[in-house]
């Protein structure tokens, strides 16, 4: 069992880490976990050179993750860091000629757009926005900036001096305040941490000249609606892109009338000439379409497209629309797949997808002319792809695994093998013992396979009984992947010396859609057969103690601790983060209702909308259970946290809430992560040990 350590003793720790021969092959501890660097955000540059990505370190001591721009070449090498400070910058972008990287940094407060010479000096400020600009793209000619501002859209239609003067003149206002009122007219006013207080997420392009502004930002999509959405649920990467020929940008837009947007999810692909400001509709699918990417040559606008509206887990299919027509067609249509993010092969002639399969995120290609993806990766978790402009052959991505963080690696663009060309966790890693898991697949409901990782504990000794805990997954609609994490990280659950059991039932994404759909009106049923069937598997295995098990999860997987709650004594204890636990209360107090309505109906319409809310069977609850909620979770609010300890309390069932006042649907800051991980880990060795 990890003992209790404060943040600073754990930094100490950090810092001071012993010769890796001394700690060759020792359990993974979660001072380990905070020296990790965070590597994300890979970008190309378009001569084919170097590729610029984000490195974050965990700061204890400020209570942060600072995050800083490193650049390394597309042929691997020593990395070099471009940037450097106690704040984030991220996200960044490459100049057309490859001579500057424009990127978001709050190192002034405010997130704003800076540049930076590749071959030395010091980064500029571009914007000054009392409204804060971040996601900035090169028009193809270096001329103009694209970037992301969330404004009050009454002054979005004026010129800029002044609407930005009125914009910061209201934020001031509200500052400055005594009142912290707010007076709300429409649904969809907050967003899983943060209140969206009457803004409107624009486009704005700034004219630019040997990297430097040269004129004012222009609001491109002034009025009462996103261009970019303000729900994440349907973002893959910037929402938005330039044309070729640099004349317009193509956008997300988000559901019409504005005032039903938190239920709908008609978003649709629109277009802005830079000249005129005309904007026009590009898609007029019902459903959600997003993600648009112009082919290099021009000739083509490729897409994502849902087909069912009102779904947000619906599969995505890779559209492709042919811009001289119109004319749009499907190049996933037969491919039971849901395309996530994707980009274009400098030649105009292929994409590069990226889709979950049986446990993994992977990359594939596909032709422009149609066919069957191709895998271009079969093991792990990869994503952020870049296809180098330089001979058309090479992807740049980011890949993890359960037993290893991101790295940045390069793939031919016709398969093979990848090649890492970041070896910033090398070092660390080397000195750890990392469990391999495993892959088995379990006869769920209805004889389903149902596919679940296994991860053994270090020093794993097979004639030991061993004591479990069992995971469940959030989403619903999500998978366990073979991928790393920093939150609930699999090896440090593992390395305090249990069998994990990673299922991924009904509703998990990446097994085929109708495997994704067979949970929606039943989340108490064929998913609940199927995790029991698994946890049958489980107990069944000679090194596993059956008597000293417990299960944890996360929202959906929270939900399940809560429905295990009244369904099964299978568990010595449960742990609830951020779990939903009555039904009624979760709807009328969540922000995006198209979820809840597709997966559950409307309250008074639906005679089972309460069907398998847990609050319903609080009478048979009797499991020791550790329940963590936050006060800024407006997707799970917390309310429902609040509800299920009462009622634990209540009944004398053994029970303790961590609460943190300053995190939302996740725990992000590293030292509110450190007391989450000791106190879930000291509340499991109190049941399991």
């Amino acid at each position: 069992m990890l003992r209790r350590t404060s943040p600073w003793a754990l930094l100490a720790l950090v810092t001071t880490f012993l010769p890796i021969k001394a700690l060759a092959g020792r359990p993974m501890t979660l001072a380990d976990l905070m020296a990790i660097r965070r590597l994300s955000e890979p970008v190309p540059s378009p001569d084919g050179r170097w590729v610029v990505y984000v490195a974050g370190a965990v700061d204890l001591d400020d209570n942060r993750v600072n995050s800083d721009l490193w650049l390394v070449p597309t042929t691997g090498g020593e990395p070099r860091q471009l940037t450097q400070g106690a704040r984030h910058d991220r996200h960044p972008a490459w100049s057309p000629d490859s001579r500057w990287i424009a990127f978001e940094s709050n190192r002034d407060g405010e997130f704003q757009i800076y540049s930076l010479r590749l071959d030395g000096g010091e980064a500029r400020r571009l914007t000054s926005l009392a409204t804060g600009a971040s996601q900035p793209q090169w028009s193809p000619d270096g001329a103009h900036l694209a970037f992301v501002s969330s404004v009050f859209p009454e002054f979005s239609d004026r010129p800029f001096a002044e609407a930005d003067r009125l914009n910061r003149e209201r934020i001031a206002a509200a500052e400055k305040s005594k009142v912290k009122a707010r007076v709300i007219t429409n649904l969809l006013y907050r967003h899983w941490d943060s209140w969206v207080d009457g803004r409107r997420q624009h486009l704005f392009v700034l004219p630019l000249r040997d990297g430097a502004a040269s004129g004012d930002p222009r609001n491109l999509t002034p009025g009462n609606r996103d261009a970019v959405p303000t729900s994440s649920t349907f973002a893959a990467g910037d929402e938005f892109a330039f044309s070729p020929d640099g004349a317009e940008l193509a956008y997300t837009a988000t559901p019409t009338p504005v005032h039903e947007e938190a239920w709908k999810t008609d978003h649709d692909i629109w277009a802005v000439r830079l000249s005129t400001g005309e904007r026009r509709q590009l898609t007029h699918n019902p459903a959600a379409d997003g993600c648009p990417k112009y082919s290099p040559d021009g000739r083509w606008l490729a897409f994502r497209a849902q087909s069912r509206p009102g779904f947000e887990a619906d599969r995505w299919q890779l559209m492709i629309q042919d811009r001289s027509t119109g004319k749009t067609r499907s190049l996933t249509a037969d491919w039971d797949r849901s395309v996530e993010g994707l980009t274009w092969s400098p030649d105009s002639r292929t994409l590069v997808l990226e889709a979950e399969d049986q446990g993994m995120k992977l990359l594939w290609r596909l032709p422009v002319d149609g066919g069957v993806p191709t895998k271009l990766l079969t093991t792990g978790t990869s994503g952020e792809a870049g296809v180098l402009a330089e001979g058309n052959g090479t992807v740049i991505f980011s890949r993890s695994t359960m037993r290893s963080p991101a790295e940045i690696c390069s793939v031919p663009l016709a398969g093979g093998n990848f090649i890492a060309l970041t070896h910033a966790n090398d070092a660390l890693l080397a000195g750890l013992d990392l469990p391999a898991p495993e892959s088995v697949t379990v006869p769920g409901a209805g004889g389903a396979s149902v596919q679940m990782w296994i991860l053994r504990p270090p020093g794993f000794d097979p004639a030991k009984r061993w004591p479990l805990v069992f995971w469940v997954h959030g989403g619903p609609q999500s998978a366990y992947l073979d991928s790393w994490s920093y939150r609930w990280n699999a090896e440090l659950w593992a390395a305090q010396g249990y069998v994990l059991a990673m299922p991924n039932p009904r509703g998990s994404t990446g097994f085929g859609q109708k495997f994704t759909d067979e949970i929606s009106g039943d989340w108490g049923g064929k998913v609940y057969t199927d995790l029991m069937a698994c946890l049958a598997w489980v107990e069944s295995q000679p090194y596993v103690d059956s008597k000293r098990m417990a299960a944890a999860g996360a929202s959906f997987g929270g939900y399940m601790m809560n429905w295990f709650q009244g369904h099964t004594d299978k568990f010595r204890t449960l742990v609830t983060h951020c779990g939903v636990y009555n039904f009624d209360t979760m709807y009328g107090t969540t922000e995006e209702l198209w979820f809840d309505e597709w997966d559950h109906g409307i309250p008074w319409e639906n005679p089972k909308f309460g069907e398998f809310s847990p609050h319903r069977f609080a009478a048979n609850f009797k499991t020791p259970n550790l329940v963590i909620h936050n006060e800024l979770d407006f997707r799970v609010p917390v309310a429902q946290g609040m509800d299920l300890f009462t009622v634990l309390q209540r009944k004398g069932i053994p029970s303790q809430w961590l609460y943190f006042p300053d995190e939302g649907h996740w725990v992000l800051k590293p030292q509110n992560s450190v007391l989450w991980n000791e106190t879930v880990f000291d509340w499991l060795a109190k049941y399991l040990k």
